[in-house]
């Protein structure tokens, strides 16, 4: 089981891995497009190519941005969940031994995280068929058309998240009820425990008359 864990991270993170080089491609669109509004030449050249074909440069331009900012952000959540880099606000959990912190995390991830991304990439496939089946285009008549093929990213996104939590399922379960060395091998590829030699804390796992700081034991 921890070695098909392994081979969905690597897929996870590969498809993030990739996906993270749209950030060029994104920064200079931008400054191509905000340098290139104050250039009168370029205004007159944009505006020919809107009277002739239809489309508009600074429109396209401006699709393209949100575009591609779509893309990175929904192919790359699954590589920011392995690598522990999105938001906790879990003040309590990190209070918590690593045993307790992998039941917390386990339940979230059984619970909530997949049933939730399982139902959210279902609706964003009806989304992408209805987008389709509809024409749907940019709200501008002179940006990008073929509206679903941007959508497309949030059923790909969600499936790339799908298989990071369920890796990370995996290895909070070898954690918790696996054998000694399948517990030795799968806290090596769990991220999200806290470091107490970086932050002693109250632990949550003590009874409170004998709270005390973990990094002190």
């Amino acid at each position: 089981m921890l070695k098909l864990a392994d081979a969905a991270d690597r897929f996870s993170r590969s498809i993030g891995k990739g996906v993270s080089w749209l950030i060029l491609p994104l920064i200079m669109i931008i400054m191509f497009d905000v340098i290139t509004r104050k250039i009168d030449f370029i205004k007159d050249w944009s505006a020919e190519i809107t009277i002739h074909y239809g489309y508009s440069v600074s429109f396209i331009l401006q699709d393209l941005q949100w575009h591609i900012h779509g893309v990175l952000l929904m192919l790359s959540f699954g590589f920011a969940y392995l690598m522990n880099a999105h938001v906790r606000v879990d003040i309590f959990r990190e209070m918590g031994s690593r045993r307790t912190q992998c039941w917390i995390e386990f339940i979230g991830l059984v619970l909530f995280a997949m049933p939730f991304l399982c139902f959210m990439l279902a609706k964003s496939i009806d989304m992408v068929a209805l987008s389709y089946h509809q024409g749907e285009g940019s709200e501008s008549m002179v940006g990008i058309p073929w509206r679903y093929v941007i959508k497309s990213a949030m059923p790909i996104g969600f499936f790339v998240m799908l298989i990071a939590a369920f890796a990370m399922t995996i290895r909070v379960a070898a954690y918790l009820w696996g054998s000694p060395d399948a517990r030795v091998r799968a806290e090596q590829d769990i991220p999200f425990f806290t470091d107490i030699d970086v932050l002693p804390k109250v632990s949550l796992d003590d009874g409170p008359e004998i709270l005390s700081v973990e990094g002190e034991r």
